[in-house]
């Protein structure tokens, strides 16, 4: 199977999101490499699911809680940039301060 460097990226993004998630389910609170990639991939999944680029803004802010991540992750974590593809094209989506 040939991949695209960008397919990749977002196949080694998603691996990342799914070791979160399980990490997640085991109670574990969330480090910054794990909390981004689980912005991400929601973020790509939305996009994927023909939500606009507003919405992806904002459901960006409500994957993940304070209580979930380590301590000093939410200050570390001020955006998280996304290249996503929509239907008219890959337009570059940004969710400002995502953990509250």
């Amino acid at each position: 199977m040939e991949l695209t460097p960008r397919e990749k990226d977002k196949l080694l993004l998603f691996t990342a999101a799914l070791l979160a998630e399980r990490r997640l389910a085991r109670g574990l609170r969330l480090n910054y490499p794990e909390a981004v990639a689980l912005i991400s991939a929601a973020v790509l999944e939305g996009a994927r699911d023909g939500r606009s680029v507003a919405e992806l803004m904002s459901l960006g802010r409500e994957v993940l809680q304070r209580e979930q991540v380590m301590e000093g992750v939410p200050e570390m974590l001020h955006d998280v940039q996304v290249e996503a593809t929509f239907p008219d094209g890959t337009k570059l989506v940004t969710v400002h301060d995502p953990i509250v």
